[in-house]
């Protein structure tokens, strides 16, 4: 997330939050300016927030991160777009969410608030991904395909035209699906 705000040039990153009081250490040069504790106090100094959180078993962390930073605090929380992706004039992207390097987002795309497009993501036309979603590097998700909110979609995952992923679902990398897949699953081969 750092190298894709450096790179957009949009924002100028202030720091970084950690939630572990013990970590003293910034990320590529960025010192630590506070916890999860601190945020509050913070608020009073920052208008814009991004959560860097990824997941892979639950959508959890970063749905209590948005539901404190945005519905409780008011930060502003930006739709980051690496200058390396392509996001169509057509397609929509909500709040919070992050577009990283050499993704495509084609004409008609939905995609949710406080999402992770990792790199080289293709998102097809009339595809659209649900609220809290994190669609891993590399993934395909053709025409038409519908994500419900809180799903990960791994890594190599090819999810076939038309196809419906429930709510709450993991999909582990490299599969090919071909089906809808009801909410609450968990798809390993």
């Amino acid at each position: 997330c750092i190298d894709v705000i450096e790179l957009s040039g949009q924002f100028k990153i202030a720091g970084i939050i950690e939630n572990d009081k013990s970590i003293n250490q910034g990320r590529l040069g960025y010192p630590i300016i506070g916890t999860d504790d601190n945020l509050h106090n913070l608020r009073k100094k920052y208008t814009y927030a991004l959560i860097a959180v990824g997941q892979i078993k639950s959508a959890k962390t970063r749905i209590g991160l948005y539901q404190q930073l945005f519905e409780k605090m008011h930060y502003s929380l930006p739709v980051i777009i690496s200058p390396r992706a392509y996001v169509s004039n057509h397609a929509r992207i909500g709040d919070g969410t992050v577009v990283m390097h050499d993704a495509i987002v084609n004409a008609n795309a939905k995609v949710g608030k406080n999402c992770i497009i990792n790199n080289k993501v293709l998102i097809e036309h009339d595809a659209i991904i649900g609220d809290h979603c994190h669609i891993a590097t590399g993934a395909i998700v053709n025409g038409e395909v519908a994500i419900g909110n809180e799903s990960f979609i791994g890594s190599g995952t090819v999810l076939k035209q038309s196809i419906s992923i429930g709510k709450n679902c993991v999909i582990g990398a490299g599969i090919f699906v071909k089906r809808d897949i009801e909410p609450d699953q968990v798809i390993k081969k």
